[in-house]
């Protein structure tokens, strides 16, 4: 019996023992497991290029809208689309027998007058012979003055009208301005178009394809970056493997704004030697609005980084941004001044970062957990 007692104490004491080193391990792999797990990325030197994307639509660079003045009906079309024209070559021709109607007309009226200027003429000379002869008054001759000078004035009107027709005689005569391309037709033969409140389109015409255009949206916040004469780069739906090349050739300072949202037309001068890229194509362009060559650059991740403990110093930027480095187990927070930026990295202008430093750009809790996690281990 005194043995077997012995051997139950010892038992016990030997479980005792068990039980408190597994509680020992368990309160040591939680507080392990409860240390903040870092992830960290160095400083170092590299090149930074930022990137302004916008999308666009090419155009003609000289894009002329050919209409008519006068309303009439197609008679003839002498021109499709894509064909080539020169500068004054017939386009296509109105029904002139309204206008020449009024030409006629005009003419008639032109000859009466003058046959009125005439006898008010020998009117007025034989008024100033009587005169002489005081065989009328000068009241007379004023009278004989006076039509003579009405018909005259009748004569310059009746010149007019029929100059007037005339001119319309000749835009029945649709001619091109520019030499180019015609992109568009809007008339077909027979068909009627009316003048009365507007100058309709008839046709449109790109003075030269092999240079052409592109009228892109570039948001405010992004113009300060893009300067004259700096290289953009674009592609277009019907080539996606092909890349090509532009220039910034115009900031148009008229701002469009829509829904509060502030955008300005960046106009890309684009080589079209090739042929390939055809008028209201859509351009994804790519804008260079800076770069950098070897700068002191860091991760964009570690700017966003905010430690989850309260007993961290946060120091004041000089510019808002701050930044984490790893010294030993512990975040510390670093002020920096920042410059030029892309997708990844951030140029650093000021602060006491070196080449080699961790930036903390995660943080995560026990077992991979972030920080605040629902999941965490908690023992006592």
């Amino acid at each position: 019996m005194i043995g077997l007692g012995r051997r139950g104490m010892g038992l016990a004491a030997v479980a005792l023992i068990a039980v408190a080193g597994v509680y020992g391990l368990l309160r040591w792999r939680a507080a392990q497991e409860a240390i903040p797990r870092f992830q960290t990325q160095e400083v170092g030197r590299g090149d930074i290029v930022r990137t302004v994307t916008a999308n666009g639509t090419l155009n003609p660079v000289v894009l002329v809208n050919v209409g008519t003045q006068i309303s009439g009906t197609i008679l003839k079309l002498y021109v499709d689309f894509n064909q080539r024209v020169r500068a004054g070559e017939v386009l296509a021709e109105l029904d002139p027998a309204l206008i020449l109607a009024q030409v006629r007309v005009q003419e008639s009226g032109l000859q009466n007058a003058q046959a009125t200027l005439k006898l008010a003429r020998l009117k007025e000379q034989r008024s100033r012979v009587l005169v002489e002869r005081k065989f009328v008054t000068e009241s007379q001759l004023e009278e004989a003055v006076q039509a003579r000078e009405a018909a005259e004035a009748q004569v310059a009107s009746a010149s007019a009208q029929l100059e007037r027709e005339r001119a319309n005689l000749r835009y029945t005569v649709i001619r091109s301005p520019v030499s180019g391309v015609v992109v568009s037709r809007s008339v077909d033969l027979g068909q009627t178009v009316a003048a009365s409140f507007q100058t309709p389109t008839l046709f449109q015409i790109a003075q030269d394809l092999r240079q052409m255009q592109i009228d892109t949206s570039v948001a405010e916040a992004d113009i300060g970056g893009i300067v004259v004469g700096s290289p953009v780069r674009f592609n277009v739906d019907a080539y996606p493997e092909r890349q090509f090349q532009g220039q910034v050739r115009q900031i148009r300072l008229n701002p469009t704004i829509q829904q509060n949202v502030v955008t300005y037309n960046v106009v890309v001068a684009v080589d079209n030697a090739e042929s390939l890229l055809i008028p209201g194509m859509t351009a994804h362009a790519r804008f260079n609005a800076g770069s950098r060559r070897d700068a002191l650059r860091i991760p964009n991740t570690a700017l966003r980084y905010r430690p989850a403990r309260k007993d961290v110093a946060r120091p004041r930027p000089p510019n808002g941004a701050i930044v984490y480095r790893l010294a030993g187990d512990r975040p510390e927070g670093v002020a920096v001044k920042t410059g030029l930026s892309d997708a990844q990295y951030t140029e650093v202008l000021e602060g006491p970062l070196r080449i080699g430093d961790r930036l903390i750009v995660e943080e995560t809790g026990p077992k991979g957990e972030k920080p605040g996690g629902r999941f965490g281990l908690r023992l006592f």
